[in-house]
This record gives C-alpha cells, structure tokens and sequence, in this order.
C-alpha cells in the first residue's frame, strides 16, 4: 500500500460498455493528475483480462483538446499510441486512439468512439454481474479506521505512530472490481490514497494497484487470492534503491470489520517486517443503519 502526503491527486474514471460485431466489451479508465507537472495519466482495463494496461498513457488539456501518448510493442514492432479527446461540449466528446509506426510522422486511427452523456447523474454502483467473484464484497461501504504505520521500514530505525480516518470502496464493472479511497490524519499530517482492485477470471486471481501522490502515478501491481476466509498478496518492487518483497494480507473479516497488514521483505521472503496495520470498522449512519453491501444490489 501506498498512502503518502499531497501534492494531492485527483481521480476521475470512467467504465465504458460497448457492443461490437465481436460481441460485448467492458473497459475502465482510472485518470490520476499530478499538479506538479501538470499531466494526467491514463490507465486502461478490460474485464476480460482484469489487470490495467502497461505503460500508462500520459497527456494534457490544451484549449478544448486533450493529447495522451505513450510507446508500446504492437506485432513485435514498437509503436507510438496516442489517445486524443475532442468535439468537448458539457453532453458529449470524440475519442481516437491512433498507432504510429513511423516515429509520429504519419498516425493511422484504430479506434474511433462518440461519446454522448445518456445522464447528469453519476451512474449508481452495483454487484449485479452474474459472473463476478465476490471476494472484496465484505470491503465494500463506508469505514472509520485506525492505523499504526511504522516509521523508515527496513531501516532498524523505526517507531509506530497512530493514524485515523475514514475510507470508502465502492464496486466497479457491477462488482467485477472495486476502488478503495483513504484519507488518513497523524503526527505529519494527511495522508490520501486510492486503490484499484480487479479480477483476473483467466488467472483467478487479483491485482491490487495503488496510486503514489509523489507522482501521481500506479505502482506496481500486487497479486494474489483468496482462500479460507483470508486474502493474500504478494509483489516485488523497489525500496530505497534494492529489491524486495512486499506482502499485503486482509483477514479477520466479518460483516462489519476486517483487518489489513502490508509487509515488507528484504531476505526474499524469509522473514517479514510489518509496516503497516489498518482496522476497518463499517460507518454508521443516523439512526444506527448501517452501509451494508445491499445498498449496491
């Protein structure tokens, strides 16, 4: 997990549906904006495969137009890609996606959407996906959480100090994925994050995809399942200049509280150190409802 301090980052994201002569696709895009540098990144996911794209697609707005690009391997050749959004009016927009083989000399459009708003309202989350793993259902809803976060990991230098705040995770692809949103207050202020949870069905398994406000950017994927009422995951990444491992776990999970604790490994895996452990206890509402996850059915 990482929850680190502003500059702050802005999610926005869409989950467009479409009918082709393929038959039926499903997409999601998670936009994160580094103030910084002034920049949206754009990842891209289909419910097919379940994990987001790689690399991210990186652009601006600039009067009235938005340029995304980034390079990929398309056939064994390495292509430029350019997502552009146009035609801007407050109902409507024009997506082309565009490949260009020749350094960006010539681009030849692959993918040519016309949006139009169908409502001003945003669409209502929910769990009616028939072929949808109901793994993250008990993390859906509102939470009050408590947090101990250990100070320089890995360090042999480092303390707990006590955070709280509020989380909320909503379903995304009618329950085939979910983002988690934190906001967390202690002793050096305010911490924000986003997560992306999605299903890979081909796999059965999940990833987990962290946004990182230092740069308002994806890290890397964590992946694992669940089994006996525990879920496990595990990635390898960098930290303060070396490999390790990293190790996310949610257990002690009941209709109205769970427990999370990531783990960091720098012996491959011999031995773990704690770093972070997180309460969720689901918010009550006026009158002692509670947000319950048949609020999305």
């Amino acid at each position: 997990m990482r929850l680190t301090q502003p500059p702050l980052q802005l999610l926005a994201g869409g989950t467009p549906a479409t009918t082709t002569p393929a038959g039926h696709l499903e997409g999601l895009t998670l936009r994160l904006y580094y103030p910084q540098a002034r920049q949206w990144r754009l990842y891209w996911a289909n419910a097919s495969q379940g994990v987001l794209t790689s690399p991210v697609s990186i652009g601006e707005f600039k009067d009235g137009r938005g340029e995304f690009y980034d390079q990929e391997t398309f056939n064994g050749k390495i292509v430029l890609v350019r997502h552009r959004f146009s035609g801007i009016t407050p109902k409507s927009y024009h997506f082309e996606q565009a490949f260009s083989a020749d350094r960006g000399q010539t681009w030849e459009a692959n993918w040519i959407a016309d949006v139009t708003r169908t409502s001003d309202e945003p669409i209502a989350p929910s769990l009616s996906a028939e072929d949808r793993n109901p793994d993250f259902d008990f993390n859906i809803g509102h939470w009050d959480m408590e947090v101990k976060r250990f100070t320089n990991p890995l360090s042999g230098n480092s303390k707990w100090t006590d955070w709280k705040g509020t989380g909320e995770v909503a379903p995304v692809w009618n329950g085939r994925g979910s983002v988690a949103e934190f906001e967390l207050d202690g002793p050096t202020g305010h911490l924000q994050g986003v997560g992306l949870r999605l299903y890979n069905p081909e796999a059965k398994q999940w990833t987990i995809s962290w946004a990182n406000s230092r740069d308002g950017a994806i890290g890397v994927p964590i992946v694992g399942e669940f089994k006996d009422g525990r879920g496990d995951f595990i990635d390898v990444e960098e930290f303060n200049g070396r490999q390790i491992f990293v190790r996310n776990a949610f257990s002690k999970i009941t209709p109205d509280s769970c427990y999370f604790e990531q783990a960091f490994s720098g012996d491959n895996g011999r031995t773990w150190e704690p770093n972070w452990l997180m309460t969720f206890k689901r918010r009550r509402l006026l009158g002692g409802f509670l947000h319950s996850v048949s609020r999305w059915l």
